[in-house]
């Protein structure tokens, strides 16, 4: 296949870009619609290439082998965490919103990047809801616990769930690129503490001594819950059966299909066991949910080609890319897998991404684990670090960026977000390149 048949999908992206942005009233009401035109599309494409049974088992296991438990275990952690209240009085101050921000890089590796972004958006959003400049707290709250403080173990992280399956040891990431994502976070929140200071002067009330009502946190039977979201998936990572079903070519492994299935009773668990006055006083509702559902169907979908001219290699219409990570010898360059797997992980999922560079890399997980380690950690960065260039890099963003606009904040559109996120994050990313802190990284 031809880079023709990646039209559908940079439509898609340039869809979810302007909509919003030129067409805010009908995009509300019809995206779904727009991106279901676009997956249709490429189902159309690929028919008239491939023929419909190949095209109909490419959607089938994008949809079932992949989109599924990806949406499920978002749905998942949405729901529990949106019963988790922190009431109080909680001021948007520079110290406050900084170790809020702290709080969730340290507890992404944990929870996952999912988990502390919906654990402690709504906190931070009605913390900062009467500031007048409210908008750079979001952003860095984004960057921070959406996508760098997943990267030092699987749960993070999918892409590095996706490693561990083919594995990667479970602590490997723990203890070889802690320097770096130390060095990214620290930066990153000395960073956004001397910009939310230098805000923060103009706002009125930040010097009100006025005693406040004490932060409490209800619902915490839902920190329960998220712990037995972790244990499942762990669990089903070690669960190994042998029993799998075949669904127009595509294999569903028993295992996933328990972890996927005991997901949606945590979080029915959840709705049950949680008083409705938490999430009505959290302002919660399914709206951010269904968009992510949505617009992600579409992304799994219409990324069907893209991926697979990738993983066709040298014959592929992305041989190209074969040739700038390896030297003419066959040695791996780790600079360009860490660029590469950022910057496409920007733009496509980031699983099947780190997956890709991952193969091109050998696949061997013992050998990319001691004398590859360079290029592993390269990939594992660039996957993780990068996903945060967008708003649709990493699930978390484009929740986050839903939920602070139904609470009322100008989120900045696709580019705006774009020019932040890229404006704050690749002078950090050059230093790591440059930088010898990483095995190999900085030889590449």
């Amino acid at each position: 296949m031809g880079w023709p048949f990646a039209l559908p999908f940079a439509g898609l992206l340039l869809s979810i870009a302007l909509g919003p942005l030129l067409f805010p009233k009908f995009w509300h009401h019809h995206y779904g619609k727009v991106a279901a035109l676009w997956s249709l599309l490429t189902f159309a494409a690929l028919t008239s290439s491939a023929g419909p049974t190949p095209a109909f088992e490419g959607f089938i296991h994008a949809l079932l082998g992949e989109y599924f438990s990806f949406i499920v275990l978002l749905f998942a952690l949405y729901t529990v965490t949106g019963g988790i209240l922190v009431t109080g009085d909680i001021r948007g101050t520079p110290a406050t919103n900084a170790g809020i921000l702290a709080l969730g890089t340290m507890i992404a590796s944990i929870v996952g990047t999912t988990g502390a972004a919906m654990i402690l958006v709504r906190p931070l959003i009605r913390a900062n809801l009467t500031r007048r400049h409210n908008v750079h707290v979001l952003v860095f709250f984004i960057i921070l616990a959406g996508n760098v403080g997943g990267a030092l173990s699987p749960l993070g992280d999918p892409p590095l769930f996706v490693g561990f399956l083919r594995g990667v040891d479970f602590f490997w990431t723990t203890r070889h690129i802690w320097p770096q994502t130390a060095i990214v976070a620290g930066l990153l929140l000395a960073i956004f503490v001397v910009l939310d200071w230098w805000l923060s002067r103009a706002e009125p009330g930040m010097g009100d001594k006025t005693r406040r009502e004490p932060v409490r946190i209800r619902g915490l039977v839902n920190l329960v819950l998220i712990g037995a979201v972790v244990a499942n998936t762990l669990f089903s990572a070690n669960w190994h059966p042998g029993v799998a079903f075949d669904v127009f070519g595509t294999h569903l492994e028993l295992q996933n299909l328990v972890r996927d299935a005991l997901l949606v009773v945590i979080a029915m668990l959840s709705l049950w066991l949680t008083p409705d006055e938490h999430r009505e006083a959290n302002g919660f509702n399914w709206e951010p949910i269904r968009e992510v559902a949505k617009l992600f169907a579409a992304i799994f979908t219409a990324i069907v080609p893209v991926v697979a001219m990738l993983h066709a290699g040298r014959s592929g219409g992305f041989a190209w890319l074969l040739d700038a990570v390896t030297t003419p010898s066959g040695a791996p360059r780790e600079v360009a897998y860490f660029w590469f797997t950022g910057l496409m992980s920007a733009f496509l999922d980031n699983a099947p991404t780190y997956l890709l560079f991952f193969e091109l890399a050998g696949g061997n997980a013992s050998t990319l684990m001691q004398e590859l380690s360079g290029t592993l950690a390269a990939i594992s960065m660039g996957a993780v670090y990068m996903g945060a260039l967008t708003y649709i890099g990493n699930a978390p963003n484009f929740m986050v960026e839903a939920i602070a606009r139904e609470r009322g904040i100008r989120m900045p559109s696709f580019f705006g977000y774009m020019l932040w996120a890229a404006a704050v994050l690749i002078p950090l990313f050059l230093l790591l390149t440059f930088l010898p802190i990483s095995p190999r990284l900085g030889a590449g």
